[in-house]
């Protein structure tokens, strides 16, 4: 019962963090929450080695996987906003010489 007294209580604190936060923290806080996908990535890699039955091993890949989609995702997100503020070559003009 206590377990889920704070899983309840992190999903609140955890609402009201990300929502509450001043729009020039975003990028930082997305780059703890990568951070925090990767660590997710080493626990679930830790926890799937040591366990010896199917249905542990099964959902132990399961973690493995859904953590390393959100941790490629996050990079493709990255990039794409990083994109964004490139600064764009002008375009040239086609010359007239041959006309």
């Amino acid at each position: 019962m206590i377990n889920l007294i704070i899983f309840v209580l992190a999903i609140y604190v955890g609402y009201h963090v990300v929502w509450n936060v001043t729009p020039a923290l975003h990028t930082p806080l997305m780059a703890v929450t990568n951070a925090i996908s990767a660590i997710v990535i080493v626990g679930a890699m830790l926890a799937t080695g040591l366990t010896i039955g199917g249905t542990s091993k099964f959902f132990g890949t399961l973690a493995v996987l859904l953590a390393a989609v959100n941790v490629f995702g996050g990079f493709l997100v990255t990039r794409r906003m990083l994109e964004m503020f490139k600064k764009k070559e002008p375009k040239k003009l086609p010359s007239k010489e041959g006309a």
